[in-house]
C-alpha cells in the first residue's frame, strides 16, 4: 500500500469517525508498511497506539480492505516514529473548524478583555500571565476563544505541540491509563506539550485522584515555562470541591470573566452571522427589525440565539419566504416561549426603584424631578417591552397617568439608549435582573 492509498483511507475514516476522533487519534498515525496481512503504523506514544488498537482497529481494517488491500491486524511502532508536524495536538484543524477563529468572534464590552488576553497568548510570544483562566456561563464564548487560540498557534507555529482536551476527557484518559497500566505514557503525553488547553475544569472537582494528577501536570508544565489555558463555568475560588492548592494555582495567572452579553453585542453577533450566511446564500432576505427583535428576546445564551437564526435561514430556504417578524415569531415560538419569563408591572417597578435607590412611592407618584422621572420612564419602557399590558393599563399602574405619558416615556428611553452609554448599561443590567 502506498502513502497515497493511506491518504484515501484516512479521508474515509474522517467521514466515518468524525472530526474530533479523527484529529485526536487517526491524524497522528504514520503508515510504515503492510506485510503478511499486518499493517504497521508509527505512533507518537504507546498510549495512542493502545487507544487506537482498542477503539478504532476494526474501522481501520475495514477501510483498508475496502481499498483493495488484505489486512488482518494492525501493529504500532513507537521507537521509530518521526514527529508529525502537528505533534500530538488534539485541536481541530483550522481548515475543519473555520467558525471557531478570532475573525468569527464578535467583540463587545462583556468580552473584550477575554478576547485581548486570548489574542496575546495566541501570538505565541512570552506573556506575563500563566495560566490564562477564562470563565463564564454557557454560550458566552469560552470554548470559541479556546479554539481560536489553538488555530492561531498552529498557523503561527505549526511545530508546537498544542494539546486541547476537556477536563472530562482528561479524567477519562487518566482512569484508562490506571486500568491499562500505562501511566508513564499518560504522563508523557500531557507533560511533553508546549501548550496545554483544558476546557470546563469544573468537571474534575471532587475527583481526588484526577485532581492530584492534574496538579502535578500543571506544576510540571509551569516549571518548564509551558503555556496553560483553562476554562471553567465560574471563577476558580467559586468552584465547589476543587482542591485549594489547584484554586491557588489557577488564580496565580490572569483570571478573566466573560460577562453575559448586552443588547449591542447580541445584535452584532446576529449581523455577523447574517453576513456570513449571505456569502453562501445571497438570496436570503431578512426584514427590518427581525435581528433587533431576536437580540431583545433571546438574551441569556448566544448558542440559542445563533441557533434561532440558523432555524430561520433553513425555514426561509425551504419555503422560499422572506424572514419577517411574523415568520420569526411563528417559527421560533418554542424558543421565545422558553426565553420569556413572565414579569409583572409591580416587579419591574420594584426592581427599577431599587436599582436607582429611590422609593417606590416617589417613582410612581406625581413628582417630576429628573431623579424620579427618568427611572419612571425606564420602568414604563420595561413594562412595554416585557409585559402584555396595554399602554392605558401601564399608565394606571404609574399613578393614574395617561397613555400618552407612557408613549412619551417609552420613546424618550428608546432615543436616549442609543446616545447615552450609561443608560444603555443600566437597561442591560436591569434586564438581566428581571430575567433571572
Amino acid at each position: 500500500m502506498t502513502k497515497d492509498q493511506w491518504g484515501v483511507v484516512r479521508n474515509e475514516l474522517k467521514k466515518t469517525l468524525g472530526t474530533s476522533h479523527y484529529t485526536s487519534w487517526i491524524e497522528p498515525l504514520v503508515f510504515r508498511d503492510l506485510k503478511d496481512g499486518v499493517c504497521t503504523f508509527g505512533v507518537p506514544t504507546t498510549f495512542i497506539g493502545n487507544y487506537v488498537s482498542q477503539n478504532f482497529a476494526d474501522q481501520i481494517i475495514y477501510q483498508l480492505n475496502r481499498s483493495g488491500e488484505s489486512v488482518k491486524r494492525l501493529a504500532f511502532d513507537v521507537a521509530n516514529v518521526a514527529a508529525a508536524p502537528s505533534g500530538i495536538a488534539t485541536v481541530p484543524s483550522p481548515a475543519l473548524e473555520e467558525r471557531f477563529t478570532f475573525d468569527r468572534f464578535v467583540v463587545g464590552k462583556p468580552n473584550e478583555l477575554a478576547y485581548a488576553a486570548a489574542k496575546r497568548v495566541a501570538e505565541g510570544g512570552p506573556v506575563s500571565f500563566n495560566p490564562l483562566f477564562l470563565y463564564g456561563g454557557v454560550g458566552l464564548g469560552k470554548t470559541h476563544l479556546m479554539h481560536a487560540i489553538a488555530h492561531e498557534l498552529r498557523q503561527r507555529q505549526p511545530e508546537l505541540n498544542v494539546l486541547y482536551i476537556s477536563a472530562e476527557k482528561f479524567m477519562y484518559e487518566f482512569v484508562r491509563a490506571i486500568r491499562d497500566n500505562t501511566m508513564m505514557d499518560f504522563k508523557h503525553l500531557f507533560r511533553s506539550v508546549d501548550v496545554l488547553m483544558v476546557d470546563d475544569v469544573q468537571f474534575i472537582a471532587g475527583k481526588s485522584s484526577t485532581q492530584e494528577e492534574f496538579f502535578h501536570t500543571f506544576n510540571s508544565l509551569i516549571d518548564d515555562q509551558k503555556q496553560i489555558i483553562i476554562s471553567g463555568d465560574r471563577a476558580p475560588g467559586e468552584i465547589k470541591d476543587l482542591e485549594d492548592r489547584i484554586k491557588s494555582r489557577l488564580q496565580c495567572g490572569l483570571v478573566v470573566d466573560l460577562h453575559p452579553t448586552d443588547y449591542e453585542l447580541r445584535l452584532g453577533i446576529l449581523q455577523s452571522k447574517l453576513t456570513s450566511h449571505q456569502n453562501t446564500d445571497p438570496d436570503v432576505v431578512v426584514a427590518d427589525g427581525v435581528l433587533e427583535f431576536l437580540a431583545h428576546r433571546i438574551s441569556t445564551n448566544v448558542r440559542v440565539l445563533e441557533g434561532a437564526l440558523t432555524r430561520l435561514f433553513a425555514f426561509s430556504s425551504l419555503v422560499g419566504r422572506e424572514i419577517t417578524l411574523e415568520l420569526a415569531q411563528d417559527c421560533l415560538a418554542d424558543i421565545l416561549r422558553i426565553s420569556e419569563r413572565k414579569v409583572t408591572v409591580e416587579e419591574i417597578q420594584r426592581k427599577v426603584s431599587e436599582y436607582y435607590s429611590i422609593r417606590l412611592s416617589d417613582m410612581i407618584g406625581p413628582k417630576r424631578k429628573r431623579d424620579y422621572a427618568r427611572p419612571r420612564q425606564v420602568a414604563m419602557w420595561f413594562c412595554k417591552q416585557m409585559t402584555s399590558r396595554s399602554l392605558p393599563e401601564i399608565g394606571r399602574r404609574f399613578g393614574g397617568r395617561d397613555h400618552t405619558t407612557v408613549i412619551h416615556g417609552v420613546r424618550r428611553i428608546e432615543d436616549l439608549r442609543i446616545k447615552d452609554s450609561q443608560l444603555s448599561d443600566d437597561l442591560e443590567n436591569l434586564r438581566r435582573q428581571l430575567e433571572e
